[in-house]
């Protein structure tokens, strides 16, 4: 092996883990590193802590050492973030999988960081209380993770971010120090807000252990609709029309692009497949008669106004749940070879002429070949997600996919990261979206809480010398 930890650290560790808490040879080689990767975890070692204590064991331990370290979740991240080399180590948080309390007075949970969304949501809601935080990836990431990179998902429009369902954590940094913050309160304003140091950190200032998510009364009735329409400027003003007429109930406002619509849908759509913008439309509420006409009439109004050219209005949980998987169902597009994925944000005004141009670059680029693009996302909050399968997955051909999305995010104050943050595949993009100055503050932070680099090391921006991660 190629660790600077030692075998006899390594040893002494997995007698302090305990049976299961250290993994090598076939038990690592033959885990796949991400739910979107076929490839082994070339790490040699996997550490398995169970509670906040043995985190803070084994990072004094890699400290020491200089020992690069790794930290894995659900691995369903999209940016490179959990991958490693001969070199590093991983801490996985799998057997930190523990739901600690829920308080309903308080409306809060207590959780550990190797928690599931899912999870979490059902344990909520077999309370009367919800998880807001939702996205595709709910039976399989974990809310570590979420946390670690602000995740997103299909509710942001109504309930923010991962960082805004989060109360106060728990985290152990680099030398094993546990910073435990676990604010219970909604307004807490003594002192510095230190769970905003680690949450969208992607691992690179602490390892998350423990969480305090805020919780919600549970939604009574749920609404959803798909719509069609003509133009995007149909689209933009249906969002102003649906979130004044919904009286703050609108949730979910995801457009698909037509050739995306037409791919998921098959050969059954539920709305013919020659508009150019498809828009799911979720509306949650808590009175099940009025909130229902409430989103018929907005419906219909849309309709009146000839701001939707035809939609359908589930009946039932069954359509609802096959209208979602229409936008959910992304690994369609592998039907069609290997793909490149990405994820930008940028204002809603901006978003046409954006699309239009990414689009025409890529058609010069790539003329005469034979190729596909897929455009979707929350585009209530400004999040698009681009599907490029441009017939191999070499880094070249990736370089110039890039270049086409992201350069023309400079000139509109775009982000290179609406969700996914930036990992290793984004890093040499981050320019384009934080200005020198920011950079350099966010290196400080580094350096400051992890001088010696193990962390996560050359993930979002390298801090000098060579960068053996990509």
């Amino acid at each position: 092996m190629k660790l600077k930890l030692s075998d006899e650290s390594i040893s002494s560790l997995g007698a302090e883990l305990g049976p299961d808490g250290v993994l090598t040879g076939d038990d690592v080689s033959n885990r796949p590193s991400g739910i979107w990767r076929s490839e082994g975890i070339a790490a040699p070692v996997i550490f398995r802590p169970a509670n906040t204590e043995e985190v803070a064991t084994v990072l004094r331990a890699c400290n020491a050492a200089g020992q690069p370290v790794i930290t894995h979740g659900g691995l369903t991240g999209l940016v490179k973030g959990a991958i490693t080399t001969e070199q590093d180590v991983v801490l996985s948080t799998e057997r930190l999988n523990a739901i600690e309390s829920l308080s309903v007075v308080d409306r809060t949970m207590l959780v550990q960081a190797g928690v599931k969304l899912e999870q979490a949501q059902d344990r909520a809601e077999s309370d009367g209380l919800m998880l807001a935080l939702d996205m595709g990836a709910r039976g399989s990431c974990t809310l570590g993770g979420n946390a670690a990179t602000n995740a997103g998902g299909n509710r942001v429009i109504r309930y923010g971010m991962t960082r805004d369902n989060v109360l106060g954590l728990e985290a152990v940094l680099a030398d094993g120090t546990v910073v435990s913050s676990l604010n219970g309160m909604l307004k807490n304003n003594a002192g510095y807000d230190l769970k905003q140091l680690f949450i969208g950190s992607e691992g690179t200032l602490g390892v998350i252990t423990r969480l305090m998510l805020r919780l919600r009364p549970a939604w009574r009735s749920q609404n959803t609709a798909l719509v069609a329409c003509r133009d995007f400027t149909a689209v933009t003003k249906l969002l102003q029309a649906l979130d004044e007429s919904l009286g703050g109930t609108l949730s979910a406002f995801e457009v698909l692009w037509q050739n995306y619509y037409e791919l998921v849908a098959g050969d059954n759509p539920p709305l013919a497949a020659d508009y150019p913008y498809y828009i799911l439309v979720e509306a949650l509420g808590a009175d099940i008669a009025a909130d229902h006409e409430r989103f018929l009439g907005a419906i219909s109004a849309a309709i009146d106004n000839k701001l939707v050219a035809d939609a359908v209005v589930c009946k039932s949980g069954a359509e609802r749940e096959a209208l979602w998987q229409l936008r959910d169902n992304v690994d369609r597009t592998m039907d069609c070879g290997p793909v490149f994925i990405f994820d930008v944000s940028l204002r809603l005004s901006h978003m046409e002429a954006y699309v239009d141009t990414v689009l025409e670059r890529l058609r010069i680029e790539w003329d005469g070949s034979d190729y596909h693009v897929w455009v979707f996302g929350h585009a209530g909050d400004g999040n698009l997600h681009f599907v490029c399968a441009m017939g191999d997955r070499e880094q070249a051909t990736r370089d110039r996919v890039e270049r086409a999305v992201y350069e023309p995010l400079a000139q509109i104050s775009g982000s290179i990261s609406g969700e996914h943050g930036i990992g290793l595949e984004k890093k040499r993009w981050l320019p384009t979206s934080r200005t020198p100055e920011e950079i350099a503050l966010m290196q400080r932070l580094k350096q400051t809480l992890d001088p010696g680099g193990i962390l996560n090391p050359n993930r979002v921006f390298d801090l000098g010398g060579a960068d053996e991660h990509g």
